[in-house]
């Protein structure tokens, strides 16, 4: 395709489906003519929209990288109503390591966005999502979870919406999507937005998305990958997409809006003491920085600069100033 040395071996107009990788360009000593492996599928049938699933934008957010696997592995052409294009492992050097960031050249690709064609491999998966992939779509999904550092409750991410249509399709996907918590955007989004994210590329390109959080703590909890597939199948039943499957009841979900992260300002050894759920108060002690190698030290006090509930906490003990310990959110 023009504007990009990424190719793929699928045909995204194709009916029926179709699985294969995009070939990211990566000449190195051991292959001069070598590529990068991204797994992809593409599902269609009939008329319907199109919707993207990504995950493994980190590749060290584990859930959302098996329930897309899932679904490229058991849905069928029949199953479906529109197009439907899966991306399991989007960052796959990252995810190939169990790593935030690509081995090859430390890019974070949910930082990266737009993107270079002509960059760092990195930058050139960006580039093919945000110009290549995104304009093909309707509606996109964006898994995540907290990756080795932190761990997050699942929670939905969402802008507010420019419009009454795209504020009702946004909150039509967090209904269907069903879960715990809903981090919702007070600012930002639309098609002028700024952000490196994968969300801020699918605004740039008018793209009704929504991004998850789904665990983390750099393991599996099959809890929430449970929640995580069957939000997935719920909102491609809610966009028309897959008819035949019957939801069950809605679990409800509680709005929240970002407060802000309180972080460690010393190094040691990170003991928290709130939970996630658990209420916090303006000053008040969120956990304790112990100092083995200096016993005679007492531990620091970390204090809560918010009030609100804990969205998510740290799953490292080990810890440098600098370093997040928790996320603090109130009711929208």
């Amino acid at each position: 395709m023009a504007g990009t040395s990424i190719t793929a071996e699928i045909d995204f107009e194709a009916i029926g489906k179709h699985s294969g990788y995009l070939r990211v360009p990566h000449s190195v000593h051991r292959s001069a003519y070598g590529w990068i492996p991204i797994p992809i599928t593409c599902i269609q049938n009939g008329e319907g929209p199109t919707l993207v699933i990504m995950a493994g934008n980190h590749g060290d957010e584990y859930e959302g990288q098996i329930a897309v696997s899932d679904l490229a592995r058991t849905l069928q052409p029949s199953d479906i109503r529109g197009r439907l294009i899966l991306l399991p492992m989007v960052n796959a050097t990252a995810a190939d390591t169990g790593s935030r960031t690509s081995p090859i050249d430390n890019g974070n690709l949910n930082r990266t966005f737009p993107g270079n064609a002509a960059g760092s491999p990195t930058e050139m998966i960006a580039h093919y999502i945000e110009e290549i992939l995104l304009p093909l779509a309707d509606y996109a999904v964006d898994l995540h979870s907290g990756g080795s550092s932190l761990f997050y409750p699942p929670t939905l991410l969402r802008g507010k919406g420019h419009s009454t249509e795209e504020a009702q399709a946004l909150l039509a996907m967090q209904k269907a999507f069903d879960l715990p918590y809903a981090w919702v955007f007070t600012s930002g989004g639309g098609r002028k937005s700024t952000a490196r994210t994968a969300m801020g590329a699918a605004n740039r390109k008018g793209v009704i998305n929504v991004m998850a959080e789904l665990g983390g703590g750099n393991a599996i909890t099959p809890d929430i990958l449970k929640l995580t597939k069957r939000g997935l199948c719920r909102v491609l039943h809610s966009l028309g997409m897959l008819p035949e499957y019957v939801p069950d009841a809605a679990h409800g979900t509680r709005e929240l809006n970002a407060q802000g992260s309180i972080h460690a300002y010393e190094k040691g050894l990170f003991e928290p003491l709130k939970d996630i759920g658990d209420d916090v108060e303006l000053g008040g002690v969120a956990g304790l920085i112990h100092h083995p190698n200096t016993p005679q030290k007492e531990p620091e006090k970390v204090t809560s600069p918010y009030t609100g509930i804990v969205l998510c906490k740290r799953a490292m003990a080990q810890v440098e100033r600098g370093d997040a310990l928790f996320q603090i959110a109130a009711n929208a």
